[in-house]
């Protein structure tokens, strides 16, 4: 496994982080959570990702529980606060009462003194920005939090954070979480170049477009029995477009031919871009995170990249 800077901090994170959206908490069998988190361990990994709304706390006490195994100095955990947590006017958003109220709450699921990384889950429109920023440095200054993030906001909205802090000389944002794929390349126009600008490091989920990526969809065959998109609750039909599946197919010739899965293919790809810190991976079961552990330290030639750029902007 090898390891980035989280944005220009000094913290160091795995190049591939394991997460608990749609799996842990009661999507998947906790034993199959609790083998991935202890797979991921003994693979290097040492960047776990959660969020308080998942299943409403759930996933943070199965992440908290699987990992109070190992040395709290040894793994860098994040979790998220904005989503809705209770039915009150008050139990949503990036207000300083519920900031400060979800941290505690967080910290108390999770079984831990204090979070590395503390996400704002989206940006509140209703919350005053300096609001939820002197919030967010209250916690920081507490030892509550270490480092600090945002996901999915824009570029004017992450510069105007930059800004607003540093003239209150409050704590700033180091790490952004945007969706980011072959399938999904918004953040590179942008998202990046701003980032890049403030020192700011991407954490990337969904690099594998929910599972597009695996190539286990195609046009001609229903989706596999068990997979995503075969879930009655779930729509990917966005993703899983005619257009989509006729790339998927020529960057599978493109992974052969490097000796690659489609998976490693596309998580290198990512990885190429060095504003990522980490690519988020998810796992319901621990034999998937084998297969993507390996794209760690895979670099792609510039006759690979060139052959992938043209079969995305095709």
């Amino acid at each position: 496994m090898e390891y980035r800077r989280l944005g220009n901090t000094g913290l160091k994170v795995s190049e591939i982080s394991l997460g608990s959206w749609l799996t842990y908490g009661g999507y998947v069998e906790e034993q199959n959570a609790v083998d991935s988190i202890d797979l991921a361990y003994e693979s290097g990994i040492n960047f776990f990702d959660t969020a308080n709304v998942y299943i409403r706390g759930e996933a943070e006490k199965v992440v908290g529980k699987a990992l109070s195994k190992y040395p709290r100095s040894s793994y860098v955990l994040a979790t998220k606060v904005f989503g809705k947590m209770g039915d009150g006017p008050n139990d949503q958003g990036l207000s300083r009462k519920h900031i400060i109220e979800q941290c505690d709450a967080s910290l108390k699921r999770l079984g831990m003194d204090y979070i590395d990384i503390y996400y704002c889950h989206r940006y509140h429109q209703e919350t005053p920005l300096e609001e939820t920023l002197r919030a967010l440095d209250d916690i920081v200054r507490q030892g509550k939090v270490l480092y600090l993030g945002v996901s999915e906001w824009t570029a004017e909205q992450i510069s105007e954070a930059v800004h607003l802090a540093d003239k209150r000389l409050l704590d700033r944002i180091v790490v952004n979480q945007p969706n980011y794929s072959m399938l999904h390349r918004n953040i590179e126009n942008e998202i990046i170049p701003v980032s890049e600008k403030h020192g700011i490091g991407q954490v990337v989920f969904s690099p594998l477009a929910q599972g597009a990526l695996t190539g286990k969809y195609s046009k001609d065959q229903l989706a596999p029995e068990g997979s995503r998109a075969a879930q009655q609750n779930t729509n990917m039909s966005h993703i899983l477009t005619p257009q989509n599946l006729d790339k998927v197919e020529k960057l599978k010739s493109v992974a052969a031919n490097e000796n690659l899965t489609l998976a490693q293919l596309s998580i290198a790809w990512i990885l190429r871009q060095p504003n990522v810190s980490s690519a988020i991976v998810g796992a319901s079961r621990p034999q998937q995170l084998e297969e993507n552990v390996k794209a760690s330290g895979v670099i792609l030639s510039n006759d690979v990249l060139l052959r992938i750029t043209e079969i995305l902007n095709d």
